[in-house]
């Protein structure tokens, strides 16, 4: 499995070609949790850092987890062409809207309803690994432009922020997620 310590020219046009991606993170004594990804949610800085947006969800397992342990994995996946499976490590940091690094990087993405999160992720270690065991699949379209985004939209910003409440203040693990600037 080659390994380097950041990303190149190549990897970066297979990264932009994909339209999903998975991120794992885990806390120090919390389960490991990997979720997929998509939308136009991620944007390369440069060789050594990936920003990506977090639109709101049912959980907020990732914020909670960089707030014991900042490292996670983004993985991407080749469903077509050849092979490829391409793993990017480093630590981590969470930016929310009510941070100073906010209004400099989101402009970097759409304006998405329900948008909690940027994370900036420095990268310590990029690994590819053959991929032959990946499926090809056909990618027929996001479902967050006519599914997600339309439920968020509709909440208005003050009905996104009380779902944060509700539903992303603390992890499955009981973990604070950093949502509500009380915390």
């Amino acid at each position: 499995m080659p390994t380097t310590g950041k990303l190149n020219g190549t990897l970066r046009d297979f990264i932009e070609r994909q339209p999903m991606f998975f991120v794992a993170t885990a806390g120090t004594d919390t389960r490991v949790n990997v979720s997929p990804k998509g939308m136009d949610s991620l944007r390369i800085v440069d060789d050594n850092r990936i920003i990506w947006l977090n639109v709101t969800g049912s959980g907020n397992e990732t914020a909670a987890h960089l707030r014991e342990v900042n490292r996670m994995t983004l993985m991407f996946c080749a469903f077509e062409g050849s092979a490829l499976i391409l793993r990017v490590y480093g630590q981590c940091k969470t930016i929310h809207p009510r941070d100073d690094d906010w209004d400099r990087l989101s402009p970097m993405f759409p304006d998405l309803a329900g948008s909690r999160q940027i994370f900036d992720l420095t990268i310590d270690l990029v690994q590819t690994s053959c991929g032959s065991g990946v499926p090809f699949m056909d990618f027929v379209k996001q479902r967050g432009p006519d599914e997600l985004l339309p439920f968020y939209d509709n909440l208005g910003p003050e009905g996104v922020d009380a779902y944060w409440r509700r539903k992303n203040a603390t992890s499955i693990d009981g973990k604070q997620t950093g949502i509500d600037p009380a915390e």
